[in-house]
């Protein structure tokens, strides 16, 4: 079993960089065990190829169009994955699409495919996320560590640094 957790997105575009911070922050606060791989994928396209090909199950963390309030979390998997390249939020989605259908016509794709996203609240030009969706790193890294539980992969909290 080899799962890979990827954080995409642009970290200068205010919160399109939610899945970067959010892979960012999940490595500092969990220990994963070896047969789990943490990706900082940022805008990343092809050069991701060799990193997911024979994933077990690859779970992506993104800024998504969903339709719904900003700062909303949505968990997208299965057959709704495809539908969420459909719609482009950023020119490093192309790339992600481009590189899971080259992965599936080398029969390398992984066994399944989660999407954690978050409903951006702003894409300006800067490198923090907007408080709204600051506020949503806690729980995006505790539900990355509870996907991993579905697949009966426990993490544990890193211990905290004395300050």
């Amino acid at each position: 079993m080899r799962i890979v957790i990827l954080g995409v997105g642009n970290i200068l575009l205010s919160d399109e960089g939610v899945g970067v911070r959010t892979i960012e922050r999940f490595q500092r606060e969990y220990r994963v065990p070896p047969q789990v791989e943490v990706i900082d994928g940022g805008t990343a396209g092809m050069e991701l190829l060799e990193d997911l090909a024979h994933a077990t199950h690859l779970i992506i963390v993104d800024a998504v169009r969903s339709r719904k309030a900003p700062g909303t979390i949505v968990r997208i998997a299965g057959d709704d994955v495809p539908v969420f390249f459909k719609t482009k939020l950023s020119p490093h989605q192309v790339g992600l699409s481009d590189v899971l259908a080259t992965l599936a016509f080398n029969n390398e794709q992984p066994g399944g495919v989660t999407v954690f996203g978050v409903e951006p609240l702003s894409l300006e030009t800067g490198m923090a996320l907007t408080p709204r969706v600051e506020a949503l790193l806690p729980s995006l890294t505790s539900l990355l560590a509870s996907e991993l539980n579905l697949f009966g992969i426990t993490v544990q909290r890193a211990a905290l640094e004395a300050a």
